[in-house]
């Protein structure tokens, strides 16, 4: 089944906790701490890969979480850190943040990945914390957690041409003749219910992979018709072969169709409006000469060559593949080589260093990442941790602010989540 949108849940690893330890031996009764670090948690990495062509595993909003990072041991061992967790998807698959609809990364080329959930830092075990006047401390941190996001997956698929029209014009009968798909044929319109991709053979020595665009109709950029889902399938192509009905069975005049179509592309993006098209007229075999003829000539009064083109006869047909062959030759020259770049991309958010103080009915609130941080991973119950932390905070110039609003020791103080009692 073909999927193209999706909706999946990332956790980074939450990060290993640091010990409290001290090196005790037959030779060295009275050894120093010893207690080793605890490791940073697994990041989870969206990887974009070839085998894959729809987002149909993610339909059920699974979650993919990396590992957490190992604890410190005695010895000054540290934790390993956990292994990452890499996701495949689709090329083309772009994702966003569920969130805030942030666009994090367009993974267009095959390897390319971005990491979606970052990994919880480790916590410091005491023989951290040791230092001229802090010989034996009794304190440790433990992890923090990972990131955690709900994110959109939308896929747009890799095509070289886009084949687009009103249904029923002959879109998917186009591609099962210039290329290997089977797509399915029937005489009443949305027939096609997902986008079928082809490659097409040019002259045994070149290819280029045509995708047929179902679901265009009047207000299609707007989402009748499914028509926004597919129409974001055209923005990655270079070239547009625009099929229209010379026929005109359904009632509606041909150069009446192209512009609507086109007018469809221009709400929805508008630089798909000034993408090279190709326009073909197919069906042209229910037609005589003399009407074919004059529908050409009204086509280029409008500016627009017009190809005639029976997909059932196969008149025209190798012309339009030589034709779109030649304008994909011509956009593909216009091609800048970017400087090769890393490929993994890291999102996340950016961090402040800063704090805030108020004061609440409750007591003192302190807030800030990095305060924040350094008081929820810090294991209070231990017998060094409050004199450490309001060291800390000391330093931080937040101890400072907090007695200027008022605090006295033992006063009510919370920093986050985190309720504190620095009293001595």
């Amino acid at each position: 089944m073909f999927v193209d949108e999706a909706t999946v849940r990332v956790r980074g690893g939450r990060g290993g906790g640091g010990v409290i330890h001290f090196l005790a031996s037959r030779h060295n009764p009275l050894g120093g701490p010893d207690g080793g670090n605890g490791a940073a948690g697994g990041v989870v990495v969206l990887e974009a890969s070839s085998s894959m062509s729809t987002l149909y595993s993610f339909r059920n909003r699974p979650l993919f979480a990396a590992d957490a990072g190992g604890s410190g041991g005695a010895n000054n061992r540290a934790g390993a850190r956990g292994e990452d967790r890499i996701v495949h998807v689709p090329v083309g698959t772009v994702v966003r943040d569920e969130g805030t609809g942030e666009t994090l990364a367009d993974l267009a080329l095959p390897g390319d990945e971005v990491v979606v959930a970052r990994g919880g830092e480790g916590g410091r075990g005491n023989s951290s914390f040791a230092s001229s006047t802090r010989t034996t401390p009794r304190l440790c941190e433990r992890g923090l957690p990972g990131e955690a996001r709900t994110l959109k997956l939308e896929l747009r698929l890799i095509a070289d041409v886009g084949i687009i029209g009103y249904p029923n014009v002959g879109k998917s009968s186009l591609i099962s003749s210039i290329s290997g798909k089977r797509a399915k044929v029937a005489d009443y319109p949305f027939t096609t219910l997902v986008p079928n991709l082809g490659v097409v053979d040019v002259d045994g020595r070149h290819q280029f992979v045509a995708v047929d665009v179902p679901g265009l109709i009047d207000g299609a950029h707007a989402g009748r018709g499914l028509g926004d889902r597919f129409l974001r399938h055209v923005e990655r192509t270079r070239v547009l072969i625009h099929l229209v009905d010379l026929a005109a069975l359904d009632g509606r005049t041909p150069l009446e169709d192209l512009a609507r179509i086109n007018g469809e592309l221009a709400a929805f993006n508008p630089a798909l409006a000034q993408r090279p098209q190709i326009v073909a007229g197919n069906k042209c075999d229910l037609l005589q000469e003399d009407a074919i003829a004059a529908m050409r000539e009204t086509f280029a009064a409008a500016g627009v060559d017009l190809l005639p083109l029976s997909v059932a006869t196969m008149r025209g047909v190798r012309e339009l593949i030589q034709r779109a062959f030649r304008a994909l030759e011509e956009e593909r020259s216009k091609d800048v080589i970017a400087p090769s770049a890393t490929r993994r991309r890291v999102y996340g958010y950016e961090g402040e260093t800063g704090f805030e103080v108020t004061r609440a009915a409750d007591g003192f609130v302190v807030t800030g990442r990095s305060v924040e941080n350094a008081a929820r991973k810090l294991v209070l119950s231990t017998r060094d941790a409050p004199e450490y932390l309001a060291d800390r905070l000391e330093r931080m110039g937040a101890l400072k602010e907090l007695r200027r609003l008022g605090y006295h020791d033992g006063d009510p103080l919370r920093i986050g989540e985190v309720r504190i009692d620095l009293a001595p």
